[in-house]
């Protein structure tokens, strides 16, 4: 998958006056986000999470690496590549590294940290998916299950925020 169909997070919107009638805030603060743009916030935080994961995972059970110690880096790799896409986009606008930096910490801290929660509570409830090897569907099955339960769970919590012009609304004031 490109980067560049996620940069800001709202590939289909050709321009501004697009994303503004997606997004309108009313006169209270409040915003008027549509579920699509929240799941499409939720997309670009679940990339990020699935290519930390699966690679911390890879890695750890290589290495030979308990369950602990490579759930720990998968979730740290999550975190990585997670504020990395969102700091690669912003960069890429303009901004300085240290701009960067605080857009997406403020952009994706609560997203990410709901879907490693999530997911990762889904793998360890799921019989056997923690000792599943990479060669297993059951591995497979288990993680793409609880990517989808993460999603379904976070795409709400992206749109309140965005809606509040908080997460991944902080983004767009940086790509047009």
């Amino acid at each position: 998958m490109r980067h560049e169909a996620h940069t800001h997070h709202h590939p289909d919107h050709e321009n501004h006056a697009d994303h503004q009638s997606d997004a309108g805030h009313d006169s209270h603060g409040g915003g008027k986000v549509s579920w699509s743009m929240a799941m499409k916030a939720t997309l670009h935080c679940l990339t990020g999470c699935a290519i930390g994961e699966v690679l911390g995972m890879v890695i750890g059970t290589t290495l030979g690496w308990g369950n602990a110690p490579t759930m720990a880096l998968a979730i740290v790799l999550a975190f990585f590549f997670g504020y990395s896409l969102t700091l690669w986009a912003v960069v890429r606008a303009g901004l300085t590294l240290k701009a960067a930096i605080g857009v997406a910490l403020a952009a994706d801290t609560l997203s990410i940290t709901v879907m490693e929660v999530v997911d990762n509570g889904v793998l360890l409830l799921v019989p056997g998916a923690m000792d599943a090897h990479l060669t297993d569907g059951l591995f497979w099955g288990a993680l793409a299950f609880a990517f989808l339960v993460a999603f379904v769970v976070t795409t709400p919590v992206n749109k309140w925020m965005i809606g509040r012009g908080k997460g991944h609304a902080v983004v767009h004031r940086y790509h047009h």
